[in-house]
């Protein structure tokens, strides 16, 4: 999918400063152009549990595409609340209450069908200054669907006000309705909000809508040409604040979820 989507870009200067990155006009995008009578490029899943009575799932390996706002609202429970999955540093509440300071009900839980990867470039390391490219130290932390894989993640609730940021802020990801359980295997009475890969074809395509100047926004004054990779390593400072977390929790657990890279 990605080899139709190419940028080419010039060389990154050992210090990068956002106002000397090129203007999205000189960035040569190539996209392959999608045909009427050609299937969509990008994966959906079946959304056939997306009615009323979407709050349960069969089974907690089973997950839904939330493809925009209106997809949120169909998983807001009756008091106007949307459950969320924390991973890597959301597995801290200080941590998770920095980002979403009116959260409610934080606790620890469960999600078969999953599993942690450093996969995407973050334009806020580069935006503090912690990212290193030289070697290729610049990935944050996502999921992706793995059969028979089991995370531990916390679950907390925000405000059905508070999505719209939520998806801004998280824009790069594919967002997934999910079904947590808690530690005992207990499903919750609400699905959750998970953030998991994507790519960039559909960033490209679906988060910034065929723009270059919205890509050159997010992502290209940073002199990013590429997001979702397997050829990056965790940012050391980043990777401090999951494992910090993580080693709270397998102190309450036995077993390892969090797979980190030498």
């Amino acid at each position: 999918m990605l080899d139709s989507l190419s940028f080419s870009l010039p060389s990154i200067p050992p210090r990068l400063a956002p106002r000397s990155s090129p203007h999205p006009s000189a960035l040569p995008l190539l996209i392959t152009p999608l045909q009427s009578g050609h299937r969509r490029i990008f994966r959906r899943r079946n959304r056939t549990n997306m009615s009323s009575d979407h709050r349960r799932l069969s089974s907690p390996a089973n997950y839904s595409e939330l493809n925009d706002e209106s997809d949120f609202e169909t998983i807001v429970s009756p008091d106007g609340f949307i459950s969320i999955c924390g991973f890597g540093s959301l597995l801290s509440e200080r941590s998770a209450r920095s980002t979403f300071p009116d959260l409610i009900k934080f606790r620890v839980a469960k999600l078969t069908g999953f599993r942690r990867v450093f996969a995407h470039a973050a334009p806020i390391f580069f935006e503090r200054g912690i990212a290193k490219p030289e070697t290729k130290e610049i990935s944050s932390l996502s999921v992706e669907p793995c059969e028979d894989e089991t995370l531990i993640v916390t679950l907390f609730e925000i405000q059905k006000s508070e999505i719209p940021a939520f998806i801004e802020r998280e824009l790069e990801f594919r967002f997934l309705a999910v079904q947590p359980t808690t530690l005992d295997g207990k499903p919750f009475d609400n699905l959750a909000v998970l953030c998991a890969r994507s790519s960039d074809e559909e960033f490209f395509q679906v988060r910034c809508k065929g723009s270059k100047e919205i890509y050159f926004q997010h992502y290209g004054r940073y002199n990013i040409d590429k997001i979702w990779r397997n050829d990056i390593l965790p940012c050391r400072v980043y990777l401090r604040h999951c494992e910090e977390p993580q080693q709270c929790r397998l102190r309450q657990l036995s077993g390892s979820h969090f797979p980190c890279r030498p």
